[in-house]
């Protein structure tokens, strides 16, 4: 499609979350930072919170691909789960002995057994949850008694929880403050600025093997705007504007196919009478 035409070896908006496209802007560097520094000193809970579409799966992704040597993993991308199935999935991530006809007690144990058996070989393990608002309120509290598991000198199983703010909403709950103590380090993800959005749109555009100056400074403004700083709308709106240049046979995205874009998309932060007057101003700048 439109990758040809503009030289781009691979779509460089696709809202599949990609490593190669990770930009380490402030907010997110602050908060990988963070987990990594927090993780090496064997600190129990880790929490970041973000709106939708900021880069939270992504960031989950950078995190696991930097935990190697002396960590074992284990990413839940989906966390609405029972205790008893938590249980399961962790048993089996680590390596423990498990089958689905154990009693709870005796599964607790053999998690028990293996996490110490990690540890006597200098490894961390170190639970990932994405998506972690949408964890049942029983299913953390089990989370929690998971963690009790330590030797005299450190935890035994360390938590990062990403979310979004309702994970907040969810912790502050009376019956889950045992949790919210343990909570050492949090981070929020903060949106781009204007000048964090050029430089994303830049990255991704070289980081495809394109031009990086593809989008006018006019139209990265707009995108700025109309995006909120928010990655996912961004590459929405990136995409839908590279199209909107291709099928015009335009070698460049000017400020037009911007304004196009964010009138097309629902969930930008520009409302469409601001969006018909820039088109018509677009125009009469020969749309820059």
């Amino acid at each position: 499609m439109y990758h040809q035409h503009f030289n781009l070896d691979e779509h460089p908006f696709s809202l599949t979350p990609d490593t190669q496209f990770f930009l380490n802007q402030q907010s997110h560097r602050e908060a990988l930072n963070t987990m990594l520094v927090a993780l090496q000193h064997c600190e129990g809970f880790i929490k970041i919170v973000g709106e939708v579409g900021t880069g939270k799966t992504l960031l989950c992704r950078i995190l696991l691909s930097r935990l190697r040597t002396h960590f074992v993993t284990a990413y839940i991308p989906n966390p609405y789960l029972s205790p008893e199935e938590l249980k399961a999935f962790i048993a089996q991530e680590i390596g423990a002995d498990y089958n689905p006809q154990m009693q709870a007690h005796i599964l607790l144990s053999s998690i028990y057994r293996k996490l110490m058996q990690l540890a006597h070989h200098g490894k961390q393990v170190v639970l990932v949850v994405d998506e972690a608002q949408a964890m049942p309120r029983e299913t953390i509290e089990s989370l929690r008694l998971l963690t009790n598991l330590e030797t005299e000198k450190r935890k035994l199983l360390q938590v990062v929880m990403l979310g979004q703010p309702e994970l907040d909403t969810l912790l502050s709950r009376p019956d889950l403050r045992q949790l919210k103590q343990r909570i050492i380090f949090s981070e929020y993800l903060r949106p781009f600025s204007r000048e964090g959005v050029a430089d994303y749109i830049r990255h991704r555009l070289d980081s495809a093997g394109g031009d990086k100056h593809l989008f006018s400074p006019w139209a990265l403004w707009l995108l700025g705007i109309g995006s909120g700083g928010i990655p996912r709308l961004i590459n929405i709106l990136a995409h839908k504007a590279l199209i909107s240049a291709y099928g015009k046979g335009l070698t460049r995205v000017g400020v037009t196919q911007v304004a196009a874009a964010i009138a097309d998309t629902s969930e930008t932060r520009i409302t469409g009478k601001f969006v018909a007057w820039h088109c018509r101003w677009s125009k009469l700048a020969g749309g820059v």
